[in-house]
């Protein structure tokens, strides 16, 4: 039996997010599918869900993510009204917020991916909703926390008892959640710029060979500005920004 400590979330958080609430449920096809199906139907307010049992994860590019038994990975959304002029960069910074809040040797992997030893510990999938006025966000987390079966998987995993043998998913969540949301807030206020010296720090492609799935090779040279990935190629420096490419190192 999980002990979700959503009480203590709530507490953490909702000062500085009036009306937040967080739910958990034993089962849902997919938190994000869910929060994205509550905003469309007029319900605009922050919430956190977590679920024990995903029947239908998504991650991106339209990807399945496959949980094992309730508990072997945490996944959850945070769900909240932002209003900003530019975007740009919004998946990287909840990734370097994950990874911080989780363990300083993690690595991040444009645009979307938490890395260990170049193995997948964490994804995140963003997706937005204008409702009226409103725009709303969907901010999906998967962290995988027990060993994990590579099949089928395009990045072998990894997974956080790895780094932190007897660490489960309700503990993992309280050290992410309120920390995300702090990061998000500061997104919304002050943009990219402040989150780029850090995912920096961790950027797992930095220096490497890299390939795209549009058929782009050359060498990683980090992020710019707007959070857009610089691959160095024969015809000169490319800028990366369209969450329809896949990159791989070719290491």
């Amino acid at each position: 039996m999980l002990r979700w400590p959503a009480e203590a979330i709530w507490e953490a958080v909702a000062p500085a997010l009036p009306g937040f609430t967080v739910e958990v449920l034993p089962e849902v096809d997919s938190t994000n599918t869910e929060l994205m199906r509550r905003a469309r139907a007029g319900r605009l307010e922050p919430v956190l869900l977590v679920a024990e049992a995903q029947t239908a994860g998504r991650g991106r590019l339209g990807r399945a993510w496959h949980g094992g038994a309730p508990g072997d990975v945490l996944t959850f959304s945070l769900g909240l009204p932002l209003r900003m002029a530019d975007w740009s960069g919004l998946s990287l910074a909840v990734g370097v917020s994950v990874a911080q809040s989780l363990h300083p040797d993690l690595k991040l992997k444009w645009p979307n991916d938490v890395w260990w030893q170049d193995r997948k510990l964490a994804g995140i999938l963003i997706e937005t909703t204008q409702v009226g006025d409103e725009r709303y966000a969907v901010i999906g987390v998967g962290i995988n926390i027990a060993p994990r079966d590579a099949a089928g998987l395009n990045t072998p995993p990894a997974w956080l008892q790895e780094l932190e043998p007897g660490t489960d998913a309700p503990a993992a969540l309280l050290r992410v959640a309120p920390a995300l949301v702090q990061a998000v807030q500061r997104f919304e206020s002050q943009g990219w710029a402040p989150f780029l010296p850090a995912y920096a720090a961790r950027d797992a492609l930095a220096g490497r060979e890299v390939q795209l799935s549009d058929g782009i090779h050359g060498q990683a040279r980090g992020v710019d500005a707007q959070g857009a990935l610089l691959v160095h190629t024969s015809s000169g420096l490319k800028k990366i920004s369209s969450a329809e490419v896949s990159v791989r190192p070719t290491y």
